[in-house]
């Protein structure tokens, strides 16, 4: 008698039966894979490095090239761009070994950043502040006024002022700030009375700082505006920014000594807030973007921002929420912050 023999396939199984065997080959794989603990032992020593120099960046030393400054400018894109390559490199290699280590860099910088991703913007408020280094080469002073005008700021600092377009900024701007005062390259322009105005001496035999009191409705505010000196990569040289950190301390030291006890800085520094050699500023005053922002609020350069240069700190303000605007005629991007003012101290 004829018997007729049929080939059994598991076509008809379930998506769990599928699924079985194709992890159970990976896992027969790689624990018959001997090399995987092996392999990567470079990439693996890198991922420590890594993870060492975040951890420890204040440690690094400024005394060569001003290297600490230079690591601590670009903290973040440690993360960012390294991190990932690594992994890349551990998956491509089928590393056990790299691929755990690379989880040290990636915890060290979400201590250090994850909480930036959060948002950390509120409502309310009081005073609108916001600053823009226009750049003395801008090619359309008149609608980089226009632009950050129409931010609603309530003051308004702005910094790099060619001499021959500072009329260009004052005409644009008188419909919205009534009040203005304009030092040197810096000027600040408001919407409430300025008092007590005057040059800000930060040790660079022109006047790029200046300090005036804003009677706003809840009391007077000393608002500082200041740009700091630029700083330089060279290969002779490496990160040169002495001047830039002078100019930092005898900022710090005024602001210091300012009697009324809030106090805001708008401004371009040259720096970050992880750079040391801010210190004397940022460890009296708070950054609006850390503290009410969202993301890293990179202002420089404003065709691919990379870094958070210029900045709006605060002492004895509530900052509200933090943002940057949209590009305009400059190198930088405008940006602004909410803040609340509290009632006069009695």
């Amino acid at each position: 008698m004829a018997q007729a023999y049929v080939a059994e396939t598991d076509n008809g199984g379930t998506g769990q039966d599928r699924r079985g065997p194709w992890f159970r080959r990976l896992y027969d794989t790689l624990r018959g894979d001997r090399g995987i603990w092996r392999r990567g032992v470079v990439s693996a020593a890198l991922a420590v490095v890594l993870a060492l120099v975040m951890l420890l960046h204040a440690q690094i030393p400024n005394t060569i090239g001003n290297l600490g400054s230079l690591t601590e400018t670009f903290l973040p894109w440690l993360g960012v761009v390294l991190v990932p390559l690594l992994l890349v490199l551990a998956l491509v290699r089928r590393s056990a070994t790299a691929l755990i280590a690379v989880l040290l860099p990636l915890a060290v910088w979400l201590n250090l950043f994850g909480g930036l991703f959060g948002d950390k913007t509120g409502g309310g408020g009081d005073l609108t502040v916001a600053t823009h280094n226009v750049n003395a080469d801008n090619s359309d002073p008149s609608g980089t006024a226009r632009q950050v005008a129409g931010s609603g700021a309530d003051v308004l600092a702005l910094e790099e002022l060619k001499a021959s377009a500072v009329p260009v900024y004052e005409r644009a701007l008188a419909p919205a700030y009534k009040y203005h005062s304009v030092q040197g390259t810096v000027g600040l322009w408001s919407k409430y009375p300025l008092s007590g105005v005057r040059a800000v001496d930060i040790k660079l035999g022109w006047t790029r700082a200046m300090r005036a009191a804003v009677t706003t409705p809840e009391g007077p505010v000393a608002v500082y505006v200041a740009h700091m000196p630029s700083v330089r990569v060279k290969l002779e040289a490496g990160f040169t920014a002495r001047q830039r950190d002078t100019s930092a301390d005898a900022l710090g030291k005024a602001i210091a000594g300012e009697k009324l006890h809030r106090a805001i800085l708008l401004g371009d520094l040259n720096g970050t807030m992880n750079d040391r050699a801010l210190n004397a500023v940022t460890s009296q005053m708070r950054s609006t973007q850390g503290a009410a922002g969202s993301g890293f609020g990179f202002s420089w350069p404003a065709s691919f921002p990379m870094a958070r240069i210029d900045q709006i700190m605060v002492r004895d303000v509530e900052p509200v929420s933090s943002w940057t605007l949209p590009r305009t005629g400059s190198d930088h991007l405008p940006v602004a912050a909410r803040v609340k003012v509290d009632a006069p101290a009695s």
